[in-house]
């Protein structure tokens, strides 16, 4: 079933229903603009791309999608590979890869491909989502040091001695500031999770730098002033050459959108006693990846974290997303210079939360008393996602993993010795 959910809950739809998403998309949009931002800029992008893509995307995937309370956007699982491909293609090669996926991620909505997700085994998932944080936490580290590099490797064996060899460039204040956030994002979190701690943590840190003067670098004077307008959506320039050069990005990016968004609408299943319809989300994840692309914006999924937010937030229904991209879209318009203030060093503790949040290290103990083999398959997915390459990571683990369930398998044969 294709059918978005908004259809289904407009029906009953309410003043009270109104005002319950109306506070919870307000809440969700003060967690997603600082994050949007640090994703973007891990991700090797303007920071403004990141917050198009919560604006257009996040905006798509709650009008069209088949979660109740979905919220989408600019996630860290897509860091890793949108650094390379702009590494390796330029960002017009991100934006026609992004674009891409998205047609991608509307062939399978159509043939009903929503429920192969549970042919991915959650081992490898597990795996290549704690690779992703441990690499998301170490390019992070130059911000939350201080250090002042030429050239950040975006290898990971090669970064690590690169950082270290910028160890004389460290700022003592520059970590003090991410200190601090950091350890603001953790007791707000706990004493008030119901707010939007993030923003007030980063909103801290960064008036601190300003207020005292310090020699740490913000966002504006690394990026200069962020813009108060969307851009004007226009189509990527494509020709054949370059789709068949950009066609494993673009796979890739379908494929992650589609596992993130599938496994976020589960998990906001969970929390609501709801059913999400995977046919209509991964419908949805095409759709908002082309708008966002159209815009010049980042790939977009559907964001566990976010989504998490809003249902804790008291979001009911799809309204409380569009919401949200609405609400980040006025800010953009009346308060983008603001946003030059943000210190870089609370922006990398930031993104350091939200590493260690998606390693959920609260489920380290129940892999390793789980069963060996699929122990063995998260940490070969693991490894494989930092020192090797994403999709190698999964195809190797898709690969092993089902050869693994079906060796679980012991089929009974109705052959029988024939009679002499």
């Amino acid at each position: 079933m294709r059918k978005p959910k908004i259809l289904t809950t407009i029906r009953e739809y309410s003043w009270s229903l109104f005002f319950a998403d109306l506070m919870a998309g307000l809440t969700v949009a003060m967690v997603a603009m600082p994050l949007s931002l640090a994703i973007a800029i891990a991700s090797g992008a303007d920071p403004a791309t990141g917050l198009v893509t919560a604006i257009v995307a996040g905006f798509m995937i709650s009008l069209l999608g088949g979660s109740r309370v979905q919220i989408g956007g600019p996630t860290g699982a897509f860091i890793v590979v949108v650094f390379g491909v702009i590494a390796e293609h330029g960002y017009d090669g991100l934006v026609l890869a992004t674009f891409m996926a998205g047609f991608i991620l509307l062939v399978a909505g159509w043939f009903r491909a929503g429920r192969l997700i549970a042919f991915v085994p959650e081992a490898v998932v597990n795996g290549f989502t704690i690779g992703i944080a441990v690499i998301i936490a170490t390019s992070q580290l130059n911000d939350f040091f201080g250090l002042t590099l030429d050239h950040v490797p975006a290898d990971f064996i090669e970064k690590l001695p690169a950082l270290w060899e910028a160890r004389d460039t460290f700022n003592a204040q520059a970590l003090m500031i991410a200190l601090v956030t950091l350890v603001l994002i953790i007791v707000l979190r706990r004493a008030a999770p119901k707010y939007p701690g993030l923003i007030v943590a980063v909103g801290a840190g960064s008036a601190a730098v300003a207020l005292m003067n310090l020699p740490v670098e913000t966002l504006y004077s690394r990026f200069g002033a962020l813009p108060n307008q969307l851009p004007v959506p226009h189509l990527p320039e494509m020709g054949w050459a370059r789709l068949v050069e950009l066609l494993p990005s673009a796979i890739i990016i379908a494929f992650l959108a589609g596992v993130e968004s599938l496994l976020s609408a589960m998990v906001a299943d969970r929390m609501i006693g709801g059913q999400h319809r995977p046919n209509a989300e991964l419908t949805a994840q095409g759709a908002a990846n082309i708008a966002s692309s159209l815009f010049g914006g980042l790939p977009a999924t559907g964001a566990i974290a976010r989504t998490a937010t809003n249902v804790r937030a008291g979001g009911k229904t799809p309204v409380a997303g569009i919401v949200h991209a609405l609400v980040i879209l006025v800010i953009m318009l009346v308060a983008a210079p603001l946003a030059g203030y943000l210190a870089m060093p609370a922006l990398a503790a930031l993104l350091v939360m939200t590493a260690w949040n998606m390693s959920e290290p609260h489920k380290w103990g129940e892999y390793a008393r789980g069963r060996a083999s699929d122990l063995v398959l998260l940490v070969l997915t693991l490894v494989l996602t930092v020192l090797v390459d994403l999709t190698v990571a999964i195809g190797v683990g898709v690969a092993v993993g089902l050869a693994l369930r079906l060796s679980r398998r012991s089929p009974e044969s109705d052959w029988k010795t024939p009679k002499r």
